[in-house]
């Protein structure tokens, strides 16, 4: 026989816990998983490390596309945390709004950037 004691909790808020967590780990994982990949690259190539080198390295198609899914990636990485911080601290909600679409164009103004530099490569 089941005791229920006390009222029903209610459980409130935007309920992104576990999804937020579990995106924050997976991006983290591309990103160090990108990191090795361009090391190796970088230990294994030939002749001091130079705009040319760099260049070569990202000249590839697959870099290209590999290096883009890092950006959008650590986009998404860094407005989960960003944001959780400006809902944890700021509690005008007009400052955390304001915050919030500010962050979230210069996420994309940086996202911009570095896609135009990669594919202008």
């Amino acid at each position: 026989m089941a005791v229920n004691f006390g009222a029903k909790r209610i459980v409130v808020g935007a309920h992104y816990g576990l999804r937020d967590w579990l995106a924050q780990r997976v991006t983290a994982v591309l990103m160090a998983l990108f990191t090795l990949i361009l090391l190796a690259q970088l230990i294994f190539s030939k002749g001091p490390i130079s705009y040319y080198l760099w260049a070569g390295i990202f000249s590839a198609q697959w870099m290209k596309v590999l290096t883009f899914t890092v950006i959008l990636a650590m986009c998404y990485h860094v407005w989960v945390g960003v944001r959780d911080i400006w809902m944890d601290y700021i509690k005008p909600v007009a400052l955390r709004l304001t915050l919030q679409v500010l962050s979230i164009v210069w996420l994309v103004g940086c996202a911009g950037w570095a896609i135009q530099v990669l594919w202008r490569l």
